[in-house]
């Protein structure tokens, strides 16, 4: 049986980019709390700094990660946010232990 993994994931949008950014990430999460393996999947923004958002997932499988990063609906949001985000995402996949 695989382990549970959880997934914290930065997106920095830059300047002037805010609503497409948002409204790519937020297309992200009913498709993706839909898919097999999917037990949490938030996103969240940044009080201090609204061009930041945060995503925190939790899946049932590396593998179910995995099948998550080749969705059509990653790959659209993708493509619609390319050139605007201030740097490139940070993502910690991570195995709680607590």
């Amino acid at each position: 049986m695989s382990e549970k993994i959880d997934v914290i994931a930065h997106l920095h949008a830059a300047e002037g980019h805010l609503d497409v950014v948002r409204e790519a990430l937020e297309s992200f999460v009913a498709p993706t709390r839909l898919e097999e393996g999917c037990l949490r999947y938030d996103l969240f923004q940044d009080v201090s700094d609204p061009l930041k958002f945060t995503f925190i997932e939790e899946w049932t499988s590396p593998a179910a990660l995995e099948a998550h990063s080749k969705s059509a609906h990653i790959a659209a949001g993708r493509e619609k946010m390319a050139g605007k985000l201030s740097q490139p995402g940070w993502v910690q996949v991570a195995k709680r232990i607590l």
